[in-house]
């Protein structure tokens, strides 16, 4: 069994670090890219790591998971509201899939509070910040650790 988790990022996650810092934070996508490196190393796991602007390119890169990802964490930002097309490629995946979000949505705008993506999703992390992945990354060991046991 693969032991690569893809780290799935939507768009503008690409502007992290500049993009509304009083919601997202300071933190950019390259420095979570080494925190995701590094923590999953820790844990004897590779990453994927990839961000996209592009909606097809998500669903592409879900595709390709199937075949080589133990499990998806995915920030589909925007999309995670939007895209009935990642919902689809989503449920082709079965191993398990993380919905990550930055912020805490819930606490936002209400255009924010429903998730097609959290009807596949085996677990969603949310407003942990950029602390947030390393937290997915522990829990998606932890559930591939226990897949494998079962």
């Amino acid at each position: 069994m693969t032991r690569t988790i893809f780290v799935l990022n939507g768009p503008n996650l690409n502007l992290l670090g500049e993009r509304e810092p009083h919601i997202y934070g300071s933190t950019t996508l390259a420095d979570i890219r080494q925190m995701c490196l590094a923590r999953a190393e820790s844990l004897g796991f590779a990453i994927d790591f990839r961000q996209t602007n592009f909606e097809g390119e998500l669903v592409e890169s879900i595709h390709q998971a199937r075949k080589e990802a133990c499990g998806i964490i995915i920030n589909p930002a925007a999309y995670t509201f939007t895209s009935i097309a990642l919902l689809d490629a989503l449920k082709t995946f079965d191993a398990p899939k993380i919905e990550l979000h930055i912020s805490n949505v819930h606490a936002r705008e209400e255009i924010y509070h429903k998730s097609l993506i959290s009807r596949v999703a085996t677990a969603i992390m949310i407003g942990f910040g950029a602390r947030g992945y390393e937290l997915a990354i522990e829990a998606m060991a932890g559930m591939v650790g226990a897949a494998k046991a079962a």
